[in-house]
Order: C-alpha cells, then structure tokens, then sequence
C-alpha cells in the first residue's frame, strides 16, 4: 500500500502552481490557529460538497497522513495522577516479565510471553484506570477482550490489587500440578471461571465474538430485557492478528448496526510471530483504510508526545511526507537500533527534518515515543471513542514490542519467542523502570528474581484501588449469579409426544413445532433466542417471522416485496430472530454471546443455532472449541443431516461426519434422535441441565452445548410409547422393538440412529418374514455419551483395581443380548465404532464412509450398502459365520436383493425439501 494514498496535500504529485498552492494552505493554517480544528473540520467539509457540487473530481480519502487523529488542541486534560499510574504501571510490567521468567526455571520450563505486554502495558493500564467499568457500575460494567499473549500482565495487576498471591504466580501454566494456586496460560473462562470471561488466543475468534457481543448487548437492549445503554465492549487485538479473515470478516455487522458500544484497539507494534507484519507496507494505513471502507470510526494513536513539538515545527511537510514513506520494517529496525542511527536514517533523509533534530542529544532522539506509550494521547483516544456516536470505533496504537525489556527484546523479530531473561537484561530492566530491588536479589537466583509489591498501604496501592472502585470493581471477572428461569411445564412437550397422525413430517419439522411451544411460553419464551444462517425457509422457520419477528436494530424501513403473504419477512427492532445471513461465523458468534448472557449480563438467553449440518462443526469449529472454553449454553441443531437424505446437493452438503466432529469437543452432548419425541425428552433434559434445579444434586456441569442432528425426510411420527425408557433415551440407547420370538429362532439385534431407525425396523420385518430372524431395535439416541460413560468406567476400573468394576450403561443393556450386532447410521463408521470396543458380540457397522454425491435417497443407501436391505444381508452373514443360518443365505439375499444394483434400492422417499 501507498501510504500518503489519496491525501490531498501530502507532498504527491506535481504542483501547477506552488506559489498559490503555499497561499492556500497559509491561509488554512491560520485558520487552524486562530478559530481551532472543528472550524477547520467544517470548512474543509463544506469546500469538499462544493468540489462535488462543480464536478471536480477528487482522490478517494482511505488513509490520513501517518500522524495523530486527534490534534493537539483537542487533546482533553489528563485526570489522572500519571507520575503515580507510571509506578505502578512499570510494577505491573517488572512483575508480568518476572512471573514468565521465573516459570522457565530449567525443572518447569513451560513458556510465557514476555513481549506483548511490556508494549501494550500502557494501553491496558488507561483503560484500567479511567474506562473499563466493573460489575458493581450501575450501568452492569463492561466487557473486555484482552489481548491473549498479554495475560501475564492481567496476572500482574491482580497481583497488586491483592486478588492474587505470589504462590498464585508461581503457578503459571501449571494447571495441575499447582492445582489451587494455578494460573492458565491464556484467557480460558473454563479453566479460571471466576477470572475470565472470554477466550481469545485462537486468533480471530476474539475479534468475531466482540462483535456479536456488542450486537447482543443491544438485543437485550431493544428486547427490553436489561437496560445496557451504558455499557461498552473492548477487544485488545495484535495487527498480525488482523491478518486472520475471521478478524476483519465480520466488521460489516458492527457498522451495518451502528454499534458505537463497541471499541477495538489494536497493538501495532508492526510485528507478527517471525517478522514484520507488512516489512514492505506500513499496517497501520491498511488498517485505517480498511475499517474506514467498512464504515467504523479511526482514530490512530501513532506519535507520542515529544513529537508534538516537531511536527509543529515541520512547516515544510518533509517530516510528514518522510513519516508517510517510510516502511514498517525500517519503523521495526529503527527501535532496535540507537537514537544516532534515528537520527541519520530517519531524520537524516532531507536538511529540513535533519535541522529540526539538530539541538537534540541522541537520548533525546531515541527518547521519542510511540503514541501506544503515551498516556494522554491512549486517553484521548479511548475518551473518543467512548464518546463517538453512531458507528463502532477502531483505535489503532502504535508500539514497540518488548518496550523497556532492552536491547535484546525490543522491537525483535524472535521476542515473541523469548522466555528468558539474562542477569543483565533484569539489571537493565529493572533499572528502565526503576525497582527497588538490589543487584544481590537478581544475583542469587537467575530464575528467582523476586517480584515487587509495595504493600497494600502505599499511596500508589490505594490509588489503584479508588480507580477500581470508582469503576465499578475488579477486572477480568466472571460472575455467574443470574435471574430464575422458570423452565417450561411438561404441556409444552405435548407436541413431540403426540407424532405426526396421518400426516408425515420429517424430524427438522418436528423439532420446529416444540420450538414454536417453547417460545409460545408466557415466562420462558422471551428468553430463546433463534439463530439462523439464510436457510430458515429451508428449515421451515419462516413460520415464525410474522410473531416473532428477525431482529434489526434499525426496524424494517422498505416495503417488503412479500408483505402479503401469510409468512411474509419482517424485521423489527423487538425483533427475536437473529437471522445473520449467509454467515455460520457471525452465527456461532452471536450463539456464543446469547449462550453465555446469564453469566456477562445475569439475564440467561437460551439460543437456539439451526444450520445446514454439513456447515456446522466442519465450518466453525474452532468457534464452538471457543464456546465451550466460554461455558456456553444452548442448543446446536444440525438440520439436514446425514449422508444420504440431502439427496440433491451433492458432495459439499452431504453430511456424514459431524457426530465424529462434535465428539471431540468435551462441552457438546451429541444426539441422534429419530423421532420427535425422542427430540421433546432431549430438549427437556438439556434445559433442566442448564437451568433447572436438579445439578445440585447430580454434579452434571450445566455449561454445556446439546447438538441434536434434524432430518430433512418425512416420516409419520409415531406417539411416544407407553412405558418409554426414557432413561436410556437420555442416555444414549433404548429398546424401540422387540423382534418376534419363535421358538429356535435365531437372533440378532439392530442398532441405529436418526434417519436410520425406519430402516432398521423394515430390516427387522424382512429378517422375520423372509428368513425366519428375531432382530431386536435399538434407538440409539447417542453414540457418543455411550462411549463418554463406557470410557469413564474404565478409567474408574483402571485407577480403583480393587473396587469391584462399574459396567458401563451400554454394556448393562446390550451386553447380555442374544446374537451378533449390525449398526448402522446415515453417517461414516466411525460414529457407531464409538461404542464396539465395549461390546462383547460379533459386531458389524454399515456406514456412508467416503464422499457424498447427488442421486435418489434410495440409490445412494443402496451405494453406501446402509439400506434396508444392506442390514439383512450384513445380518446373515453374522449368523453363517455362527452357524445359526443356512451357509449360503448371504449369497442368496444379495441375488434376491440386487445388493450390487444402486437402481434396485428402495429405502426411503422422495419428500422433503433441500
């Protein structure tokens, strides 16, 4: 990038007539000088409506020079006591860095980052001091993204605030073997659930769920839920973060929604993990165009204050123009060299800006700060950006990585890589910011460098506190007391337990008409939150847009084009929809901050995600992996799931693998129902696990995600059973059917899941009618809770020899079943495998491993060999091999059948939409 690109006045370009030229811009600074910079601002403005007026073209303005945004006349007062904060702001750093250091003694070694708070320190402490509200505001506080690299120096102000001891430090990333005194290595909310509040180190997630958390503050705003008017969100980011897509892909929605709750500041210290962010481009007039094009507010902090001075001084522009063309990666090289080197490489490039330094000692020269460093210029920055309305704002802060850590850190390519310190780079360090501690101290233990506090009864100390106070409190802290939810009664399930009658729906279908009850609720239904990608009609959610409505902060201001029809769309500010597009990111985003709102607000939200399966735990992950680290609550529903159901879309859409996806995640309670009763418990079982009273009792953690795969096939749905074993429902496997019990029958039993149960139960009739074989079916609800709890039991047997052994559920109720097994799911082998190893029986899985195609569902479960007929045959191959069937049945049926034919296939129907 060009960096003076599109600037008019910068120097660029010839100049017909430099005497005019040098009269107007006179007469423009006299006009700064004498009636300030918002007259400036405004005459500016209305000669630039006027050039447009007269048909003059004009560059496209995406970047400003490389100075300040905000000038120096319109700098506010300082209200702090900086000499004081600097204090202890420079304690803070001593003991970030110390608490790294000491971590990496030989017998631990177990790493830290150093660098990145050392630079953003002051950044951080601005915001501490004179912004970041707490939870006992009166506006309910704010929420902050801190920078995850940066959390030793979260640690470190804990530590002086007294809310962390120096054992608490000592035991920094080691979780388990400091247990107690235990310090993550990151932000992570499940590993310190009282500390943190939201993980941010899988680079980008950060930046995404700041921005639906801003969008849900305002959504229990304009629901009327709780009054968050007064509170703000900051994410601390890197600049080689933004190179993430998941950083800057989401901005569109903070500006579409003008969320001006929401702040980024991002550290331009101009490096990433290896190297310069941009060596050959400068980042910070990327990042000011960028966000500019997307609509934010900018305000770059570049220059600290012992440039105002010189840029006052530079009447000839060669100061600006040099700023504007000098590349990062000479930015980089200049803080790791002299204030000499400054001065000949840097000022050195014209006489007029060699001349402005002429007076200055080398001290002086290297002594010039970058403006993240400042105090005054970070508040006026951040007091801006409060105060900005109508568009979110991007503070960009430039910095040097490593600041204070010596010659060796700062500015380095491989600081973010280093851990240790020298002797003498703690003698350094500690003399930069002056610590009391002697050279004897730092001498008898490399790796026991003491850490600083100068007791709670200091001014510095009692400062710090009165800041916190007057603020609302401690920061980060996670609370997790919030208002009763009054869970739905049991009237409310009536419409999964009652099926379809004579009228076929598919299990997507059936799980919208229990959506529709639960928000029909007079007390709960105001808390769910639907989410939806652009597929509602798909999934047949379009119902609810005329009652419920989709969420737009801003109402519906057109005139629909389908504002007759009975579902028509509509928007409105009350709106409970949040439909995000074609946007499963901005999506898992917004099911995070509603999913987490009883512990950031107090006021539970109960989200529901529905998604295009295949786009769900392939696509995003990392965001669910986040969710969970968040303790998220809520309902994933992966709708047109399976392998073969989605019959048209072909490859991309053809789901067999999430179930094996979602089981990696600790937090996700995977289900596979079949019918919409089985959907009704499961809905039931996880709201009393989040929100009812019953966890007390049972230990079962409530900060869980239950993800329930939906189908697109239509079916009758039968009324729930007399005498359900709903217990083996929830928990991963019940009998659905008995097979018929002749005498000397040979038997076998029938696993499967989803849309796979109505082919087991039509496997089970030909296994009777035609080769005289009792199958029993099992729904099995959970392939993986089965395998969760079976697991569990060995680790018990394997850690407790000497107690008699607990049998896992799924053994308990198949264990002793008479024959071989045949499972079978519209998804690879590997989901029902889950649970072989703790099966005595011949076991045999049929699954749709490989890639999925477009054809007729019956073809494609004839190809995967998952149909009907597939499990007879799969069946009599189990019981030749025992000898309890004609040795040649096998061969028989697969002639009968036309097994090899995918044309012969008559599995399933052609009904449901894609």
């Amino acid at each position: 990038m060009v960096a003076d690109q599109g600037i008019v006045g910068s120097g660029v370009g010839g100049d017909s007539d430099p005497e005019e030229t040098a009269e107007w811009i006179e007469s423009f600074d006299q006009l700064i000088d004498q009636r300030g910079s918002d007259r400036a601002r405004d005459v500016l403005g209305r000669l630039l409506a006027r050039a447009g007026g007269r048909s003059v073209g004009l560059p496209s303005v995406v970047t400003t020079d490389y100075v300040n945004s905000i000038p120096v006349d319109e700098e506010p007062e300082f209200p702090g006591d900086e000499e004081i904060e600097r204090k202890y702001r420079a304690w803070m750093r001593w003991n970030a860095a110390v608490m790294v250091h000491r971590a990496q003694r030989p017998e631990i070694g177990v790493g830290g980052h150093i660098s990145t708070y050392a630079g953003a320190a002051t950044l951080y402490e601005v915001g501490f001091n004179h912004f970041f509200k707490g939870k006992d505001h009166p506006s309910g506080g704010d929420q902050v993204f801190f920078q995850g690299h940066a959390s030793p120096g979260m640690y470190a102000r804990a530590f002086l605030e007294g809310r962390l001891t120096e054992e608490d430090l000592d035991g920094f990333r080691q979780e388990k073997s400091k247990a107690g005194h235990a310090l993550s290595s990151y932000p992570h909310p499940r590993l310190m659930p009282e500390f943190w509040e939201f993980p941010t180190v899988s680079m980008g997630i950060g930046p995404m769920n700041a921005i639906y958390q801003a969008q849900s503050n305002r959504y229990l705003q304009n629901r009327g839920l709780k009054d968050t008017s007064d509170q703000q969100v900051w994410a601390f980011l890197g600049d080689g973060e933004m190179d993430e897509p998941e950083s800057r892909g989401l901005l569109q929605l903070a500006a579409n929604e003008n969320l001006d709750n929401l702040n980024f500041v991002i550290n331009c210290n101009l490096q990433r993990l290896d190297g310069p962010v941009r060596g050959n481009g400068k980042i910070m007039q990327e990042l000011e165009a960028f966000f500019r094009g997307a609509g934010w507010n900018v305000i770059k902090v570049v220059w600290g204050r012992e440039w105002d001075d010189l840029l006052a001084k530079d009447t000839t522009g060669d100061l600006v123009k040099i700023m504007n063309e000098t590349a990062d990666g000479d930015y980089q090289t200049y803080k790791a060299e002299s204030g000499g080197f400054v001065r000949d490489h840097f000022f050195g490039k014209t006489p007029a800006t060699k001349d402005l330094v002429a007076d200055m000692e080398d001290a002086q020269v290297w002594g010039l700060k970058r403006g993240g460093h400042d105090y005054r210029k970070v508040y006026a920055a951040y007091k801006a950006a409060t105060e900005f309305k109508g568009k979110p704002t991007v503070i960009l802060a430039k910095t040097v990585k490593g600041y204070g850590l010596g010659s060796h850190f700062e500015g380095r390519n491989a600081t973010h890589q280093m851990k240790k310190l020298t002797l003498q780079d703690l003698k350094d360090f500690r003399d930069h910011l002056r610590i009391p501690i002697p050279d004897e101290a730092l001498e008898a233990d490399l790796y026991n460098a003491p850490y600083y506090h100068p007791g709670p009864d200091s001014p510095e100390i009692k400062y710090l506190h009165e800041r916190r106070k007057a603020l609302g409190g401690y920061l980060p802290e996670r609370r997790t007391k919030h208002s009763e939810v009054a869970l739905p009664g049991d009237k409310t399930y009536e419409v999964a337990k009652r099926g379809s009658g004579k009228q076929q729906a598919a299990t997507t279908m059936a799980f919208v008409r229990l959506l529709k009850d639960l928000m029909r609720d007079k007390e709960f239904g105001k808390r769910v939150v639907p989410i939806i990608p652009d597929e509602a009609r798909t999934f047949g959610i379009d119902a609810f847009f005329p009652t419920a409505k989709i969420y737009n902060p801003k109402g519906q201001n057109y005139l629909s084009v389908d504002r007759d029809l009975v579902l028509a769309y509509k928007e409105s500010i009350q709106g409970q929809i949040l439909h995000a597009g074609i946007n499963e990111a901005g999506s898992v985003a917004a099911f995070t901050a509603a999913g987490t709102a009883y512990a950031t607000q107090g006021e539970p939200l109960i989200p529901i995600y529905v998604f295009y399966s295949m786009f769900g735990f392939q696509r995003t992950g990392d965001s669910f992996w986040a969710a969970g680290d968040q303790m998220t609550r809520g309902f994933i529903i992966g709708a047109t799931a399976g392998r073969t159901t989605l019959t048209g879309e072909g490859l991309q859409h053809a789901d067999g693998h999430s179930p094996i996806l979602a089981s990696t995640n600790p937090a996700v309670i995977t289900y596979d129902p079949a019918y919409g009763y089985e959907i009704g418990h499961i809905v039931h079982d996880g709201l009393e696990r989040m929100y009812g009273n019953g966890n007390a009792v049972s230990g079962a953690d409530p900060n869980v995600m239950y993800y329930l795969t939906v189908y697109n096939e239509p079916i009758i749905q039968p009324v729930e059973p007399e005498n359900l074993d709903v217990d083996g429902l929830l928990r991963g496997i019940y009998k659905l059917k008995d097979g018929h019990s002749a005498e000397n029958t040979p038997r076998s039993q029938i696993l499967a899941s989803g849309v796979a149960v109505p082919w087991a139960l039509e496997a089970q009739r030909i296994l009777a009618e035609e080769w005289n074989v009792s199958a029993d079916v099992w729904s099995v609800t959970s392939w993986t809770e089965l395998r969760r709890d079976a697991l569990a039991a060995e680790e018990e047997a394997f850690l407790n020899p000497d107690a008699e052994a607990r049998v896992p559920f799924v053994t308990k109720r198949l264990g002793d079943a008479p024959g071989p097994i045949v499972a079978v799911t519209d998804y690879m082998k590997a989901v029902p495998d889950q649970i072989r190893q703790f099966l005595p029986q011949d076991f045999a899985t049929l699954g749709a491993d490989g890639f999925g195609f477009s054809d007729t569902r019956a073809a494609a479960r004839r190809y995967f060999k998952i149909d009907s007929h597939s499990v007879v045959v799969r069946t009599l191959e189990l019981l030749a091999k025992r000898g309890e069937v004609d040795a040649d049945a096998p061969r028989q049926a697969i002639e009968k059948y036309a097994l090899l034919d995918v044309n012969a296939g008559t599995t399933g129907n052609a009904g449901g939409d894609s």
